[in-house]
C-alpha cells in the first residue's frame, strides 16, 4: 500500500517533523486515557452509585404504595427524607405529574448512564430531570396512590468533578509540550547553523561556524569544517600551481617571440608567430579560468536591475548591440559584483559574437533571480548544451570559430562563478530572438 498522499501532508522540515513526533504521542495518550479511563471508569462508578440510589427510591416507592392513605404515606416519607436526605413530594404536583420523558444537557455524558440505569431498575418511572443548574436529579415515579416525585443531589449518582482529571491532564500535557519545545529548539539550532554555514559556503561565503550541539551534530560540524578547509586548500593550490605554470610557460614563449622577430619574415615565420600568439592566449585563458573559479572579493548587496543595467551600458560603450528589456525593480541581491560582471559579460560577448544582437531580461521569483541573455545566432543543439559548458569545448557546427578567438572557456567560467554563488547556468532556445538563451539563475 502506498502512502504518497500521507507524505505530501507531512512537514518537510526537520523541525516540523520533530515537533510532530513529539506532539503525536502526547495527543494519542490523552485520547487513550480519555476513552479507556474516563469512559469505562466513570461509567462504572456512575452505574454503581445509581444502582445504590435505585434501592433507596424503591424503598420510598414501597412506603408510598403500602400506606393506607396519602396522609400516612406523607408522614412516613417525611421521616425517610430526613434519614436518607431526600426531598420527596407525594402526591407530586400536577406540573410534575404531567411530564413525560427525560431531560439532560447535551454535554452531560454521565447523565446517559444515570437515566439508563434508573429506567432499567425502576419500571414505573414517568420522567427523569437532570437539572445541571442546581446539580440535582428529580425522578417522578408512578404509584398506586399517585405520582411520587423524588429529588436528590446529583453527586449521589455521579462522580464529583470528573472534569478535574481532564483539566489536569491537558494542563500537564501543555506544560510538558512547551518544555519539550524549548529543548527541541535548542537541539535543532546547531543543525540550522550547520546547514546555513554549508549553504553559504556553497555560495562562496565563509561564515564563522563554531561546533556545538549533540555528539552527532558536533561530528557532522567537524566533518564540515575539515571538508571546507580541504576545499579551500585545494583551490589555493590549484591557483598557485596554474599561476606557476603560466609564469614558467611565458619565459619560453618570450624567447620564441624574440627568436622569431630576429628571423627573416616569411610565410612560415608568420605562421609560427601566430602559433606562439595562440599559445599565449591559451596560457592567459587557462590562468584566468583558475583565477575566476576561485572565490575572490567580498559579497555586496546591490539592486539587481541597476547592476545588470550597468553591465549592459559598459558593453554598449564597447560597441556591442545589446539591450536591457523591462527591468525597473528595486529588489536587491547579494553577490560578488566583479565575478558576476565577468560572467554576464562573457554571455553577452558570446551572444553578439555568434549573432548580430542580444537582449537581456531579468525576472524576479520568490526563490531567486533569473538573468537571461537572448541572441539571434544559430544556437546550440539540445543534445550538446551540456557539452558546451565544459572547459576548452568549442562546438564547430553550432558556433563559427571565424567570429572570435576564444578557447572555449567563457561558458565554463560563467557556470563556475554561478555555482559559487549557489546558482546555475542553463542553456535553451530563445523564444524572443530565435537563437540561444543563456540563463543565469541566482538564489536569494
Amino acid at each position: 500500500m502506498k502512502f504518497r498522499w500521507l507524505k505530501q501532508m507531512m512537514p518537510r522540515g526537520l523541525y516540523g517533523r520533530a515537533a510532530l513526533i513529539l506532539i503525536l504521542p502526547v495527543v494519542t495518550i490523552q485520547l487513550v486515557v480519555s476513552v479507556v479511563f474516563i469512559q469505562r471508569h466513570f461509567e462504572r462508578v456512575t452505574q454503581q452509585m445509581t444502582e445504590g440510589m435505585v434501592r433507596e427510591i424503591a424503598l420510598l416507592d414501597q412506603v408510598a404504595t403500602n400506606a393506607p392513605t396519602a396522609e400516612v404515606a406523607r408522614e412516613r416519607l417525611d421521616v425517610l427524607d430526613k434519614t436518607l436526605n431526600f426531598a420527596s413530594q407525594f402526591p407530586a404536583p400536577t406540573n410534575l405529574a404531567s411530564q413525560r420523558g427525560d431531560t439532560r444537557s447535551f454535554f452531560d455524558l454521565t447523565g446517559i448512564v444515570v437515566i439508563s440505569t434508573l429506567r432499567a431498575n425502576l419500571s414505573q418511572i414517568r420522567s427523569i430531570d437532570l437539572d445541571n443548574n442546581t446539580n440535582s436529579v428529580r425522578v417522578v415515579q408512578e404509584t398506586p396512590n399517585g405520582p411520587l416525585a423524588v429529588t436528590f443531589a446529583r453527586s449521589r449518582v455521579s462522580a464529583s468533578n470528573p472534569h478535574q482529571l481532564l483539566v489536569l491532564m491537558v494542563f500537564v500535557s501543555i506544560l510538558m509540550t512547551l518544555i519539550a519545545y524549548i529543548f527541541l529548539r535548542n537541539q535543532l539550532r546547531p543543525i540550522r547553523r550547520l546547514s546555513h554555514a554549508a549553504e553559504e559556503f556553497g555560495k562562496g561565503r565563509n561564515l564563522n561556524y563554531r561546533v556545538s550541539g549533540a555528539t552527532e551534530v558536533r561530528a557532522a560540524g567537524r566533518a564540515f569544517l575539515d571538508m571546507r578547509n580541504r576545499i579551500e586548500r585545494q583551490i589555493e593550490q590549484r591557483t598557485l600551481m596554474l599561476s606557476g605554470v603560466s609564469h614558467d610557460l611565458r619565459t619560453p614563449l618570450t624567447r620564441l617571440r624574440l627568436g622569431l622577430s630576429m628571423m627573416e619574415e616569411t610565410d612560415e615565420v608568420r605562421a609560427m608567430e601566430r602559433d606562439v600568439d595562440e599559445m599565449g592566449r591559451l596560457v592567459d585563458a587557462f590562468l584566468e579560468f583558475s583565477r575566476d573559479g576561485a572565490s575572490h572579493g567580498e559579497p555586496e548587496t546591490l539592486p539587481i536591475c541597476g547592476f545588470v543595467a550597468g553591465v549592459v551600458e559598459d558593453m554598449r560603450r564597447m560597441g556591442r548591440d545589446v539591450t536591457l528589456v523591462d527591468c525597473d525593480s528595486e529588489e536587491e541581491a547579494t553577490f560578488r559584483p566583479d565575478a558576476l560582471k565577468r560572467a554576464l559579460a562573457n554571455l553577452i560577448g558570446n551572444a553578439v559574437r555568434y549573432g548580430t544582437r542580444a537582449e537581456i531580461t531579468v525576472s524576479i521569483a520568490r526563490t531567486g533571480w533569473r538573468i537571461a541573455v537572448h541572441d539571434d545566432g544559430p544556437g546550440i543543439p539540445p543534445e550538446r548544451r551540456e557539452e558546451a559548458i565544459r572547459p576548452f569545448t568549442r562546438l564547430d557546427p553550432a558556433r563559427n570559430q571565424d567570429r572570435g578567438q576564444g578557447v572555449g572557456l567563457g561558458l565554463s567560467i560563467t557556470a563556475d562563478i554561478l555555482r559559487r554563488h549557489g546558482g546555475s547556468l542553463k542553456l535553451g532556445r530563445s523564444e524572443r530572438l530565435g537563437g540561444l538563451m543563456a540563463e543565469m539563475i541566482l538564489p536569494r
